[in-house]
């Protein structure tokens, strides 16, 4: 069985950018190469599941949505990083044009993506983990049976404060600052299961 560690990627792994699809607009969150190294050292595969609207919506193609998936794994990898596997879903059920407007089981907080990974993957959802910047992120991994980690890059600290100000009990199992707090509580997590 594979443990593996799903991940957003925008506001996750790399600075939020509105509709990245440019290689040159990418630009990694502190520490998130090492981050991803470290869970690849302990034995996780790492998958990005990432909701690509601008596809939908017409203002990118799928094939700029791999070529800059590509070039992050490179980034990655001058740091020892690699995504595993990239899953994206290229659909909106409201602002989608022709084949993309649709309603759908991919797009985030559905599981399609997560599906797709048990295809190439025996996943090991016990100790399998979901990070993300959203909401959305957090409830797709419940629904797919994960446990499920806010960061605190992108939307999460703003996130976290609004739903502390409005007295709403957490919705994640557990905040990080960032994705190299992420990959630490997950390694010491694991490491205390053995």
């Amino acid at each position: 069985m594979d443990k593996v560690v799903f991940l957003d990627r925008d506001g996750t792994i790399n600075e939020e950018v509105h509709y990245l699809h440019k290689p040159e607009d990418l630009r990694l969150l502190p520490g998130a190469a090492e981050a991803i190294r470290r869970l690849k050292e302990a034995g996780f595969v790492t998958v990005v599941v990432t909701n690509q609207a601008g596809v939908a919506r017409g203002y990118y193609t799928c094939e700029d949505v791999e070529a800059l998936h590509r070039y992050l794994n490179q980034e990655l990898e001058k740091t020892g990083g690699h995504i595993d596997a990239f899953y994206y879903c290229p659909h909106h059920p409201v602002h989608g044009i022709g084949v993309y407007r649709k309603v759908c089981r991919c797009r985030k907080p559905g599981i399609g993506m997560y599906e797709m990974a048990e295809r190439d993957f025996a996943v090991d959802k016990a100790h399998s983990y979901m990070i993300g910047d959203k909401r959305l992120d957090i409830e797709a991994g419940h629904n797919y049976g994960v446990e499920s980690i806010l960061v605190g890059t992108g939307y999460g600290r703003e996130l976290k404060r609004e739903a502390e100000e409005n007295g709403e009990a957490p919705f994640y199992d557990y905040y990080a600052e960032d994705l190299p707090a992420a990959a630490q509580f997950i390694i010491e997590k694991e490491k205390g299961r053995r």
